[in-house]
């Protein structure tokens, strides 16, 4: 069952500064990637390795899929290409961890009794049955739910605002640490422009009726349900069927413009960039 298209939604978090998040969607497939925000200086030509890292994804994993590669071949392929960029175009090779563009990523491949997701990080994907069942796939709630107790922490611990704490250098090694393991044997596996990493993608397939809506997207959107609580999972995906992705994402920003500091919404930005593919199983 091939997908049919129904919106899609791209917020830049901030207007001044590039949208790190990336998106696709075809018949054959259908995509979100979320470049994680930089802790160093960037490596690539552009103003954010991030934003080259996720926009580099979605390009080619898309024109594998649409040459013929089945899902896991496509990331494979994908994840060489961007091995092989990063090596050719970069200033230099990262002296550390936590220098290498990192995204999380959400990958959803029609099949004939339903789709495979392939997913890394917080990418999330919510399926809506036509019986009105909902499910989420992948960890974002619970991530998102981990990084607001690391913002309520910073807001105890220093009485500072914590969308603060992402504005300078002090805070810099704190965020650090947490990417020291990423792409090893002691950490998760991210996209980035390491092939390895296809090796380690966690992956499902789900059968599924024509009907069947899936709604892909950064943790970001996600917020509205995860770190908000403005509307639970169900409400989201089925406000996305009836109302649409921008009445949404208005919504989102309505309710992070009225917490700019994120005290009320501990949270280490204001406002995330904000992405979401809606598809149905046709």
């Amino acid at each position: 069952m091939p997908f049919e298209i129904v919106e899609s939604l791209s917020l830049p978090g901030d207007p001044n500064k590039p949208n790190e998040d990336a998106f696709a969607a075809e018949p054959f497939g259908a995509l979100v990637i979320d470049g994680a925000t930089m802790v160093s200086e960037n490596l690539m030509p552009g103003r954010s390795d991030a934003a080259w890292i996720s926009s580099f994804g979605a390009r080619r994993l898309m024109a594998h899929l649409r040459e013929g590669d089945g899902s896991r071949a496509a990331l494979r392929h994908a994840l060489a290409d961007a091995e092989r960029s990063f090596a050719g175009l970069r200033r230099r090779a990262p002296e550390e961890p936590w220098e290498l563009p990192l995204a999380s990523m959400v990958l959803a491949v029609p099949a004939d009794d339903g789709f495979e997701l392939l997913w890394y990080g917080d990418c999330a994907a919510l399926m809506l049955l036509p019986d009105g069942t909902t499910s989420v796939v992948g960890p974002a709630l619970e991530r998102k739910a981990d990084e607001t107790s690391a913002a309520q922490r910073f807001l105890d611990e220093t009485g500072l605002a914590p969308v603060e704490a992402l504005k300078g250098d002090k805070y810099l090694p704190l965020f650090r640490t947490g990417r020291e393991t990423v792409n090893s044997p002691t950490g998760e596996w991210l996209f980035s422009p390491v092939a390895a990493a296809s090796e380690h993608v966690l992956r499902a397939r789900y059968r599924a009726p024509a009907g069947t809506l899936v709604l892909l997207c950064s943790d970001g959107f996600l917020a509205l349900a995860s770190a908000y609580g403005a509307m639970g999972v169900s409400e989201v995906v089925a406000a996305a069927r009836d109302s649409g992705l921008n009445a949404l994402g208005e919504k989102l920003r309505a309710v992070e413009d009225g917490d700019p500091e994120g005290r009320s919404y501990p949270r280490f930005k204001k406002s995330d960039d904000a992405t979401a593919v809606l598809v149905k199983l046709a």
